[in-house]
């Protein structure tokens, strides 16, 4: 007699069976491709409370149950000053997904909040650091976060339009503040709108931000610049289906030698270098 599956098996088998081709051979592709996982690597997985990063760890939980490249993990989530409704929605999925999650607390919401200027860029990079030196003190070398396939594209056109530079997200990161740790993006080729299927057809609910500048949103409507590019791309979608794709791949495509100038490893150069070479 089969045995009954809970509901965390559920929704467990919905990532290997259902959505096997949008989520799980996506996840895969970009962990081998990318050489994101390494035998010994120690991972903590960066759950904010919300739809990407918890199906992240459901796929990164499922990968370290069956995989054949040994490595451990990790789970660990910041409270940088939630509501207490918003930590334990994050709690209360943590137990129905069955993800031991750590919980640790951080004054981030505080000191960036208290910012007139660019909040949102002082609380990312401060959120990144907390968890840097978490993982580490966990003896952790690396650190996942659930930036998707829409980030990447997204943050690319973002970069052209609104800051006048050709600028990608990459798969991975050395850290340059914490010597030996390295970020990984596991569904860097995960597509937003499988993940949002995924979570209705579980019937799922998770947070957002969860700031001030967010918390009173209850639709969810994100605002600014990211949502404008949403919008953008979704127009240019309508003639042209396969303008995503197109995007990711041109970052894989970059023609060095059509650009009159360029930054590598934080060095400009120019196309004069070597124009009369040819």
């Amino acid at each position: 007699m089969a045995r009954e599956l809970t509901r965390a098996g559920e929704i467990e088998r919905s990532i290997i069976k259902k959505y096997r081709k949008e989520l799980w051979n996506p996840f895969t592709y970009a962990v081998n491709h990318y050489e994101l996982i390494k035998p010994g690597d120690n991972i903590a997985v960066c759950v904010s409370g919300g739809k990407d990063s918890m199906l992240l760890a459901k796929l990164m939980q499922e990968l370290h149950r069956h995989t054949v490249v040994p490595f451990e993990v990790r789970y660990i989530s910041m409270d940088p000053g939630y509501a207490p409704e918003n930590r334990a929605k994050i709690q209360e999925n943590a137990a129905l997904l069955e993800v031991p999650l750590q919980i640790f607390e951080s004054d981030v919401f505080a000191v960036a909040n208290a910012q007139e200027k660019n909040p949102c860029y002082l609380c990312a990079r401060m959120r990144r650091g907390y968890l840097y030196a978490k993982a580490r003190e966990l003896g952790c070398n690396k650190i996942a976060l659930g930036h998707h396939f829409n980030d990447v594209i997204e943050t690319t056109v973002m970069a052209m339009f609104f800051g006048a530079q050709l600028q990608g997200m990459m798969p991975k990161l050395h850290s340059t503040n914490f010597p030996g740790m390295e970020l990984i993006r596991p569904l860097y080729c995960v597509h937003e709108e499988d993940i949002i299927a995924w979570a209705r057809y579980n019937g799922l609910s998770f947070i957002r931000c969860a700031c001030r500048f967010t918390e009173g949103l209850e639709t969810g409507e994100l605002t600014g610049k990211r949502r404008e590019t949403k919008e953008l791309i979704a127009a240019l979608k309508k003639t042209n289906p396969n303008i995503e794709k197109s995007i990711f791949n041109a970052i894989h495509e970059l023609s060095l030698d059509t650009f009159p100038a360029y930054k590598t490893r934080g060095v400009e150069h120019s196309f004069l270098e070597w124009y009369d070479e040819r």
